[in-house]
């Protein structure tokens, strides 16, 4: 795996010519967000690469997703009868994971600003978005948690994936149409969990455990709120975009094959470890939840990360991603009676563990043969990386709407 090149001589050709394209119609972000972030951006010196904005973000947010697993390791601390999590620690989630947010939507600006938008800090920036979205979803998970007032270990590992294959519908946009479509769902998603962790610090995880409306409870809101905005807003919207694209002749994919092979990968991930799951011998979700969560989390970000860069450099994504293979692999021992229970456990935490290295290795090597190949040929700062002139009719669609810069990982010191 040393020596090995994740990126091709044809995707780094890809990336010479690589112009971003980006549309944001949320009217959170338009009217509240943006204007906030300006403000906010204008207190960074000017010196700051805007990738290290990003990276203290995300680390925010592992932040976040560590002390929860200190103070309810199992997801039982916020059901009747356990030592619940201290009201300080939802208040310092909460401002965290507020700040994490801002610091996400203000990198761009500060790259903007300092003349630093590179390819390479867009691929940075949501390669570090697609590993957030577990972290984010399990965090937000200990506010209901397990038990006769929470919500399933399988329950909230179905909702997971609803949030993965949300992010991933972004990107598969991008795929065919060259244009990221912001999601609606994300600023909005952000900016109600955090005022719910302050509001857990105030009034205690025991309000949650009220119903909501009738019989209706709070965990049912979440549950509601999470599919709602996926079936009601993130898939009609990204349907309607790709169908856009289509009338407007400006697909890059005319297959229907082509279109959909991003999918292929999530797809099998998902199927195999719901197999894991249903066939497991020690009921190896509801053992160990947080290690399998994160371990499902860290395949699909590797997953999410090779899309990115096919679609960022016009190549075919690869139908199937190599970490399946060894998922695939336990999933065959689990299924054949040759992983005893005693041994399942070992198995999650040895393969979480190589998921884990596999994809900072793959990160790092990327951005390694990125910076190398573009020093090599010219000053980054010089480089031809603009806006992409979008189609007549999309311009005419979404003329009111904001692009926002990626930020630049070129300016980082090397």
């Amino acid at each position: 795996m040393a020596g090995y090149e994740y990126v091709s001589p044809e995707q780094l050709a890809g990336f010479d010519k690589y112009k971003y394209s980006a549309l944001d119609t949320n009217p959170l972000s338009l009217y509240i967000m943006h204007p906030f972030w300006n403000t906010i951006v204008k207190v960074f010196p000017t010196w700051l690469a805007p990738n290290l904005i990003t990276f203290s973000g995300f680390l925010l947010v592992v932040f976040n997703f560590l002390l929860l697993t200190y103070f309810d390791p199992d997801f039982y601390a916020s059901a009747p009868g356990h030592k619940h999590v201290p009201d300080w620690v939802w208040i310092v989630v909460g401002i965290l994971n507020f700040v994490a947010y801002t610091l996400d939507g203000v990198d761009g600006k500060q790259a903007r600003r300092t003349n630093s938008s590179t390819p390479l800090g867009e691929l940075f920036d949501h390669g570090l978005d697609s590993w957030s979205c577990v972290y984010f979803v399990v965090t937000v998970y200990s506010i209901f948690g397990r038990g006769p007032t929470g919500v399933s270990v399988f329950v909230l590992y179905l909702l997971l994936w609803v949030v993965l294959f949300s992010f991933i519908l972004s990107h598969w946009e991008k795929y065919n149409t060259g244009i990221l479509f912001l999601p609606w769902g994300y600023d909005i998603s952000q900016v109600t969990i955090s005022f719910v962790y302050i509001v857990t610090a105030v009034v205690g995880v025991e309000a949650w455990y009220e119903p909501f409306l009738f019989n209706f409870l709070y965990r049912d809101l979440f549950t509601a709120m999470i599919i709602g905005c996926a079936l009601c807003v993130t898939l009609p919207m990204s349907l309607l975009n790709f169908f856009r694209s289509y009338k407007s002749n400006t697909l890059k994919h005319n297959s229907v094959y082509e279109a959909m092979v991003p999918f292929f990968s999530p797809c099998l991930l998902f199927t195999l470890s719901t197999v894991w799951i249903l066939r497991s011998p020690s009921d190896i979700l509801e053992i160990h939840p947080r290690i399998f969560y994160f371990m499902v989390g860290t395949a699909f970000a590797n997953i999410t990360c090779q899309l990115i860069v096919c679609q960022m450099s016009s190549t075919r994504c690869p139908p199937l991603n190599w970490l399946l293979l060894p998922l695939f692999l336990v999933v065959v021992a689990v299924n054949i009676g040759a992983a005893a229970s005693h041994l399942e456990s070992l198995l999650l935490y040895a393969l979480t563990a190589s998921f884990t290295l596999a994809h900072i290795h793959y990160g790092v090597q990327v951005e390694g043969n990125l910076r190398l190949t573009w020093a090599a040929c010219q000053d980054p700062v010089s480089r031809n990386y603009k806006h992409k002139q979008i189609s007549k009719s999309f311009q005419d669609e979404w003329k009111d709407t904001v692009m926002p810069e990626p930020c630049g990982l070129l300016s980082l010191p090397l």
